[in-house]
């Protein structure tokens, strides 16, 4: 039997926990690519199921070719692409995070296959232009990096192509959980920051360099994985959603409310550092976003989010201190 489900990036963070909340609902007929399979995200799929694994480069010859493991595809979650915020190569970043989308979804489109990709709320910028998720306005934002432009030039192609009347982009905010250790200095802060207390006692935050947000109090929307995933699930199940919405808690949270959530998981008194940002990323530094998620909740998703004090206290001591992965026992 082929695949009926594709996830690109499915060995990575959110297509691996993705891969694991299909699993819970029963459903093991799923084909996964990944850019690369290292040993830390192997074991993010040894105890996940799923019928065949190809690479990205796999993939695009077999859609090339009409391979007949895609014949029976329904739905496909485009996960997969460069996330580094300070990659510098923009070359890369148009072929691994433009072009394959817009071959996946040129293809999804033609044969009718629904077509749910990630995009980013990088693409927002310094959140001065607003954050919400339709496309009116979508010319006027202005991403801090890279990688925030590689995902505004796909939203922006979709647009004018008319292809988001038709698909499905996640501006996915501050996500945050387990299996996402492989992902260095792109992890979430709770995770580095819960080796820096086990390590040195203390956290380590950047200090502010804008007058209205003392140190500590730059804003961010954190939303677990776990809530990530359901909202994703729900936009790709309900046939009439189209078009790009926010993924976050829509909420705004300070760096402070993080530190004091991962203390109290750990059941230690709050120790922080301030230390100097980095120059080569002040300027790319954003110091708000919350996510207007009144589009989503429009489409009939009315699931509570996971409280940041719950979900920072399930991630620590559900996975981070037992040093387990979703799925594992």
């Amino acid at each position: 039997m082929n695949a009926s489900i594709l996830i690109t990036g499915g060995a990575g963070f959110i297509g691996s926990a993705l891969l694991h909340a299909l699993n819970a609902r029963g459903e093991k007929n799923i084909l996964i690519t990944d850019l690369e399979f290292d040993p830390e995200k192997e074991r993010h799929l040894a105890p996940l199921h799923y019928q065949e694994r190809m690479s990205a480069r796999e993939l695009l010859l077999a859609l090339s070719q009409n391979d007949v493991r895609l014949s029976a595809l329904k739905t496909i979650f485009h996960l997969g692409a460069c996330s580094s915020t300070t990659e510098t190569n923009r070359d890369f970043l148009m072929s691994n995070n433009f072009e394959y989308t817009r071959t996946l979804a040129a293809w999804a489109l033609q044969r009718g296959v629904r077509f749910v990709y990630a995009s980013s709320a990088a693409t927002y910028g310094d959140g001065s232009r607003g954050m919400q998720d339709g496309i009116e306005g979508l010319d006027q934002l202005r991403p801090l990096n890279l990688y925030g432009e590689s995902k505004q030039l796909f939203d922006l192609y979709a647009r004018d192509q008319g292809w988001l009347d038709r698909i499905v982009g996640l501006k996915y905010f501050n996500v945050f959980g387990p299996n996402e250790s492989h992902k260095k200095e792109m992890r979430s802060l709770v995770c580095k920051a819960y080796e820096q207390i086990q390590e040195t006692g203390k956290m380590r935050l950047f200090k502010s360099y804008r007058p209205e947000y003392r140190d500590g109090e730059q804003k961010r929307d954190f939303i677990y994985v776990k809530d990530a995933v359901a909202m994703t699930l729900h936009l790709a199940e309900t046939k009439s959603a189209s078009g790009l919405f926010n993924i976050g808690a829509g909420v705004a949270s300070t760096w402070l409310d993080l530190a004091k959530a991962l203390f109290v998981a750990l059941e230690r008194e709050p120790v922080i550092e301030f230390i100097e940002m980095p120059s080569e990323i002040r300027e790319q530094y954003q110091y708000y976003t919350c996510a207007d998620i009144t589009r989503l909740r429009a489409t009939g998703y009315v699931k509570e989010i996971t409280l940041l004090e719950e979900a920072v206290r399930d991630y620590v001591c559900g996975y981070l201190m037992p040093g387990k992965n979703l799925g594992e026992k």
